[in-house]
């Protein structure tokens, strides 16, 4: 399967996002407690890692902790910020091996202090990394992204270092947690949720989306890589006609 998608090496897509859904339901197959399926979903995310590696993807965006999950019960939040340190300090060693530069998204301030060092360390340590950019959705939601960049295109123009005038949708995205991120060519969902969950909402106007039942922890390189041969399939159109209707 990763022969086929690398046979049209030009259609496989610069960068792509995932929502990983389903680790409660897994765990809840097997009469195992929600932390046991975050704890598989791990190692998926190191199989697509490494597969996104191998065929050449550039970025890699994982919701991982949305502003939202804090609603969840204290116990399952706990595990999962201990989860996020121990995943990151592990495998810090594997980024710089493979090459893989780390980067985070949202308001990763608002985690837990040693939550945050862990994350800082990785970021820095991996900053000259030229492979696969990892991005980490943290403590993220895409309606408190759009009202913080609106928040500061107001702090700028209010310190005059910006005309309202020239605001348009190349410099609002400046402003985005994204920014100097290219937009997601791809949106992967598991678990067969049809829905974006508030992810990304303004990068993903133009977005291919695929969706699959497959539960995240059995989500793998097969799986990616059916996802990618999809994908090149498809007639990317932008709003414009495609060649098929001109």
């Amino acid at each position: 399967m990763k022969k086929a998608v690398l046979s049209q090496a030009e259609l496989i897509p610069q960068h792509v996002a995932i929502i990983m859904d389903g680790n409660g339901r897994w765990a809840a197959l097997r009469n195992k407690p929600r932390t046991y399926g975050h704890e598989a979903g791990v190692k998926a995310v190191k199989k697509v890692v490494v597969a996104a590696s191998e065929i050449g993807i550039k970025y890699l965006t994982l919701f991982t902790f949305s502003v939202e999950n804090w609603k969840r019960p204290k116990s399952e939040v706990a595990a999962l910020m201990s989860l996020l340190s121990r995943t990151t300090r592990r495998e810090l060693n594997e980024l710089i091996k493979n090459d893989v530069k780390l980067i985070t998204v949202g308001r990763v301030n608002g985690l837990p202090a040693d939550r945050q060092r862990a994350l800082k360390e990785a970021v820095e340590k991996t900053r000259n990394n030229r492979g696969l950019v990892l991005i980490l959705a943290l403590n993220y939601g895409g309606r408190t992204e759009i009202l913080d960049a609106v928040k500061g295109i107001i702090n700028t123009v209010k310190a005059g270092m910006l005309d309202v005038q020239d605001i348009n949708e190349e410099l609002f995205a400046n402003f985005l947690y994204t920014a100097n991120i290219p937009d997601p060519d791809l949106l992967i969902r598991t678990s067969g949720e049809m829905r974006i969950s508030n992810f990304l909402l303004w990068q993903t106007s133009y977005t291919e989306l695929y969706v699959i039942d497959t539960l995240w922890p059995d989500f793998g390189a097969n799986e990616l890589f059916e996802a990618i041969l999809d994908y090149q399939k498809r007639e990317r159109r932008f709003g414009k006609v495609g060649a098929k209707d001109s």
